[in-house]
């Protein structure tokens, strides 16, 4: 994937405003911890384990009781100017952390780290919810990739940096993490003030789960009421069922992570037989396991919401930890770092958790992009916010869930792992039978992105929402395999019925909601079922695809597009999308050289154009209007393989 992203300013600037926050929120937390350690135990006989769990819920706290105001604060006043004020009151928290650093004052410190969770749940809501107003549908899940992967590797550094300045002797340790608090507040004030002004959202007006929000907006007032809110926000996300699967999907994300995370300093010490070394060393496994799936979700998704990476990952993280869980305690316990690494299992834990996290990376990132696209833009905060509440309750859940495996039922450590893995598989089964569509999708990208050179253009002229007919040229009998899977959107397509009750394929295409079509002599009245089934398919804003010709080309040109267009959009009037296709005649599913399939394949790898034109309204959209615009697409799609051909002209989709 690209970084272009990252030296973008409609980007850039917001990427290291989170990153250097998560950067300063864990470096903060992380000295509290070691000062709890290292001073409020031996000098002040505090005990440990409740001084912890008490720093813990101080921060997680305010993301309980105030994720829902910060949402509807987010949905309220103009996003750039609260980023700004957000990251200025970090850097007043900082300045004020780095005086309790100095002092060694505990309470001071309990104190900050309660307001800097109230400043993080605030900021939590806005930053998701400002994403998609700079970047484009089809650009969402890079910037979420990169967002994800900042904030990891933010979050293992800034444990990791916590730990070196600990160690530095005491003249030298104190000026260094206060310079370093203060610092780092600074350069995320200052990216905030780079961040690009963005256009307000209205309140959106009409009953809503989130009416008493919308009606104090209609109002103009904005009034402090967080539990008020809290309730409200709960509501609006389980008043959609889509965003609400996608809300509970990304808490059962945290869950599972904050399970790994807590425990892995125990695993270090108790199976991977090393110190705080060694769990820096796991750390950088799973952050870079996760970068990397990220990295391969963006790429894989190819510029579209790819659902069917969300039980993949799971079924990933799933099969990692079983595989972790089978790695025997290191028998090299407390050895040196060199020692510990000719151990191989010492390789399979850093493997197993390199897995955990690429699963990782691929499972969150379509669910982020999702919540954003599928939730309107003048409620998009409180959506955000509802999410960032259930993880929290999640969070909260997995070191109950820890607790419980680990101090109740005295299962050691590889034993709860393995039911993590338990957990990560039944969740991706669960999705694959629920909603076995977008996996298939994927799948079949997949296979064709290995069997052709395929290059497209133009997909983002594909309506993100709402009923839209695909219509292009048919060159052979993977044209609907090569458009369902290069789609933005999940397609319907019509088939022949014979091909549709294929007794070998029949439940594919039932799976995958294949419109059969009858010949109108073989049997008068299946036009009109199959119009039926085009048109409830459009009146529950789905994509179907059409090939208006009707039938193969028998000799690579198009041919007449057929009436049952035009019996279509006078049943629903909807957005029609011309595309143009070439690079498969010739192929032994065309009807170059004898009928289709009757050949054995002689070509692998060959290139395939897809180019999608801009939509045409159902008022202009006629037969011929139609049929001149595929016709263009195709020559377009043509040159552009054609050895030496040109490129069709970009037009703004950065495809």
């Amino acid at each position: 994937m690209s970084p272009g992203l990252l030296t973008q300013r409609r980007f850039a600037p917001l990427f290291w405003v989170q990153a250097l926050g998560a950067f300063n929120d864990n470096l903060f937390r992380n000295i509290l911890l070691l000062m709890l350690t290292f001073v409020a135990v031996p000098r002040l006989g505090w005990d440990l384990g409740l001084a912890i769990n008490l720093a813990a819920g101080l921060f997680i706290l305010p993301f309980l009781l105030f994720s829902a105001w910060g949402g509807e604060l987010a949905d309220r006043v103009d996003k750039r100017r609260l980023v700004r004020l957000l990251k200025f009151v970090e850097c007043v928290l900082m300045s004020l952390a780095a005086m309790a650093v100095w002092y060694q004052n505990l309470v001071a410190l309990f104190v900050l780290l309660g307001l800097m969770g109230l400043q993080s749940a605030l900021f939590g809501a806005v930053k998701f919810a400002i994403l998609p107003q700079y970047l484009p549908s089809y650009e969402l899940g890079r910037g979420n990739a990169w967002v994800h992967i900042g904030t990891f590797a933010a979050i293992l550094a800034g444990a990791l940096l916590a730990g070196v300045l600990a160690a530095l002797p005491d003249t030298l340790s104190r000026p260094a993490i206060m310079g370093t608090l203060i610092g780092v507040a600074l350069l995320g004030w200052g990216a905030s003030l780079a961040v690009p002004p963005v256009a307000s959202a209205q309140p959106s007006t009409g009953g809503s789960a989130t009416g008493a929000a919308t009606r104090s907006a209609k109002r103009g007032r904005l009034r402090f009421r967080p539990l008020a809110s809290l309730l409200e926000v709960l509501r609006g996300g389980v008043h959609s069922p889509v965003l609400w699967s996608a809300i509970l999907a990304i808490s059962v994300f945290w869950f599972l992570g904050a399970s790994f995370l807590t425990q892995l300093p125990a695993w270090a010490r108790a199976v991977a037989g090393g110190g705080e070394v060694m769990l820096s060393v796991l750390l950088v496994a799973f952050a870079c396991g996760f970068g990397a799936g990220a990295l391969a979700c963006a790429k894989l998704s190819g510029g579209r919401l790819e659902l069917g990476l969300v039980p993949l990952g799971a079924l990933v993280i799933g099969a990692a930890s079983l595989l972790l869980a089978g790695v025997d305690s290191a028998s090299t316990m407390g050895q040196p770092l060199t020692v510990l690494f000719d151990d191989p299992r010492v390789w399979r834990m850093l493997g197993g958790l390199m897995l955990v996290g690429l699963g990782g990376g691929i499972y969150i990132v379509p669910l982020y992009t999702l919540l954003q696209l599928g939730s309107h833009e003048a409620q998009r905060g409180r959506i955000i916010a509802a999410n960032n509440i259930c993880n929290a309750l999640l969070m909260v859940a997995a070191a109950g869930y820890g607790w419980l495996m680990l101090s109740v039922l005295g299962l050691d450590l590889q034993s709860f792992v393995a039911s993590l893995g338990g957990v990560a598989l039944a969740v991706g089964v669960a999705m694959i039978v629920r909603r076995p569509r977008p996996v298939l999708r994927l799948l079949v990208f997949v296979l064709v992105a290995l069997i052709y050179r395929l290059r497209l253009r133009g997909r983002h002229h594909v309506p993100a929402s709402g009923a839209a007919l695909v219509v292009c040229n048919h060159v052979s009998f993977m044209d609907a395999l090569v458009i369902g899977g290069a789609c933005p959107r999940p397609l319907r397509f019509l088939m022949d019925r014979p091909i549709y009750e294929s007794p070998w394929l029949n439940w594919l295409f039932r799976l995958v909601g294949a419109i059969p079509v009858d010949s109108e002599r073989s049997d008068p009245g299946g036009l009109r079922r199959t119009l039926d089934q085009v048109s409830q398919a459009l009146r529950h804003g789905e994509v179907v695809m059409v090939f208006p010709e009707g039938r193969l080309t028998r000799d690579g040109e198009m041919q007449s597009f057929r009436r049952g267009l035009d019996l279509i959009l006078a049943r629903n009037p909807v957005p029609v999308v011309p595309a143009g296709l070439a690079g498969l005649w010739g192929s032994w599913t065309s009807n170059r050289d004898g009928p289709a399939l009757t050949r054995l394949p002689r070509r692998f790898q060959a290139r395939v154009a897809l180019v999608f034109g801009e939509p045409v309204p159902p008022a202009q959209a006629r037969r011929g209007e139609l049929a001149a615009r595929v016709k263009a697409l195709k020559q377009e799609a043509d040159a552009w393989i054609t050895p030496g051909g040109k490129a069709p002209a970009r037009d703004g989709a950065g495809e």
